[in-house]
């Protein structure tokens, strides 16, 4: 049977500061949580960036072979509205990446970085480590708080 541990992080690094309540441990977690979908977004643009990338860089090739198999028209019409496109309206894809990196990610990473350090001392992760304090069993393989352990 699991004993309940007392609500304090893995260790000190990941502990809560004296006087920090449940609520605002709870909310700087949902804010780190909310932090990390936005990094999987920005891997997700970088993935789209260069995947419209390589597929701009196909349509050479598509040009060539078209014009190979006596096919000048479509060639035409892919070269001319396709090759080089934006595909956002003035930009390409590195455009809309380096605009989320410098506007909407830069802000949510310093905004969640803040109130870390105003709340929190700048202590990440309280509220998983408290989870994990409460959800391991001491004493057993595969349940130790910190690798030195």
């Amino acid at each position: 049977m699991r004993r309940m541990q007392e609500a304090r992080g893995v260790d000190e690094q990941h502990s809560r500061p004296a006087g920090v309540d449940d609520t605002a441990v709870e909310a700087l977690g949902e804010l780190s949580k909310a932090l990390e979908t936005i990094h999987r977004v920005r891997g997700h643009l970088y993935s789209a960036h260069q995947l419209v990338g390589g597929a701009d860089l196909t349509l050479d090739r598509v040009v060539k072979l078209l014009r190979e198999a006596g096919h000048d028209e479509v060639a035409d019409r892919v070269e001319r509205e396709l090759l080089g496109r934006n595909v956002l309206p003035g930009r390409w894809t590195f455009q809309i990446v380096e605009e989320f990196d410098d506007g909407y990610y830069a802000a949510f990473q310093e905004i969640e970085r803040e109130a870390r350090e105003q709340l929190a001392g700048g202590r990440r992760h309280i509220y998983e480590a408290e989870m994990k304090q409460r959800r391991r069993t001491p004493g057993m393989p595969g349940h130790e708080a910190t690798p030195e352990a």
